[in-house]
């Protein structure tokens, strides 16, 4: 039987050596990548690739930019475009591959963009400017940041992940005509920095990550008469008490079958694994482990779920670890990849020739 193929598209900042999405072959068993080749662009802070595999969108100076995906996983660029406002953060697509949401930090901006058929990016449908003060007027942190945009999984809401207001904005999108129209706000505690969420394989329970208090709060998610309804049922830490005034929750996935979510930490510079209650989404730590390198900003999780990597923004490279979930720890793989401030990362499989 052959082995399946994978590749993984690496968005850096480019203002230091990077010059764009660094693709990597994929070895899953060895947990290793290596370096194909570097695709010319200003600063792909994020990426996403649409649900049919066929296009690649990324953040860049200019506003965004759209890749066609080749069946080597090479990409070729299609076209750029401007988003309304400053240089964005992070990128979602929805399913029909219809719209591209864009999030702000620098602006506090959500924009949605219109895709076409071959994967160009058209203008702008609908765009929005958070409003509001959150923690203190005195510091530029506590101004409209959002760091995050995600659809929900059944695509009828976006949530838009404000990291300076301490809140998530729940939009209903209106696909037919082009709009967000603000439905809901899921209010953090107060000086928590939410950024990042992130929902179950089935679709009932959203994790929102919390930078400042290094928490994770589980949320149950449902649809009552057409309005999201979200629940909150627990709240864990990623770090411990002692280390909590230099860390910062930073990155934070769940695994392809579903069964685990890991967070990293920044300043402490740990990685924490936990195990998702299939019957309540509740999490329960299974190991954390400190990491060779610096400022793990983002992290992934091998498709196989025995290797896990991370993205270190500091000390520009990538660690692999391949994980012992029943001893509750995990350990370095080989060599480091050298890269200059890796920010993303996003693993595609490819089809079977």
């Amino acid at each position: 039987m052959k082995q399946e193929k994978y590749v993984a598209y690496v968005g850096t900042y480019t203002h230091e050596n990077s010059v764009g999405i660094h693709i990597y072959d994929v070895d899953v068993e060895a947990g290793k990548l290596t370096e194909r080749k570097v695709v010319p662009i200003n600063n792909p802070s994020d990426l996403v690739v649409s649900k049919d595999r066929r296009f690649l969108y990324s953040i860049a100076d200019e506003g965004v930019e759209s890749f066609r995906i080749e069946k080597d996983g090479d990409l070729t660029s299609i076209n750029k475009q401007w988003i309304g406002g400053m240089r964005g953060c992070y990128v979602e697509v929805d399913d029909g591959n219809r719209y591209l949401f864009v999030g702000g930090h620098h602006d506090g901006r959500v924009s949605m963009m219109h895709l076409e058929a071959d994967g160009s990016i058209g203008g702008i449908a609908d765009g929005i400017f958070h409003k509001g003060i959150g923690r203190s007027i005195a510091q530029r942190n506590f101004v409209p940041h959002v760091d995050c945009v995600k659809l929900t999984p059944d695509q009828k809401f976006l949530c838009a992940v404000d990291n300076g207001l301490d809140q998530v904005k729940v939009y209903r999108v209106d696909y037919e005509n082009g709009k967000l129209e603000l439905i809901d706000i899921i209010r953090g505690p107060l000086e928590s920095a939410p950024r990042m969420i992130r929902f179950s394989r089935d679709g009932e329970y959203a994790y929102i990550l919390y930078e400042l208090l290094n928490i994770v709060e589980v949320y149950h998610y449902s649809v009552q008469d057409n309005e999201p309804v979200f629940e909150k049922i627990q709240t864990i830490s990623t770090s411990p008490k002692k280390e909590e005034d230099t860390c910062a929750a930073s990155g934070m996935e769940i695994s392809k079958s579903g069964k685990y979510l890991f967070c990293s930490n920044a300043g402490v510079n740990s990685v924490v694994c936990y195990e998702i209650e299939e019957k309540t989404g509740m999490l329960t730590p299974v190991f954390t482990t400190k990491v060779n390198s610096d400022y793990p900003k983002m992290l992934a999780i091998y498709p196989d779920e025995k290797h896990y990597l991370t993205l270190n923004n500091n000390s520009n490279d990538i660690f692999s670890y391949t994980i012992d979930y029943k001893d509750g720890y995990s350990l370095e793989t080989g060599s480091p990849v050298k890269v200059d401030k890796p920010n993303c990362i996003y693993m595609l499989k490819l089809e079977a020739e």
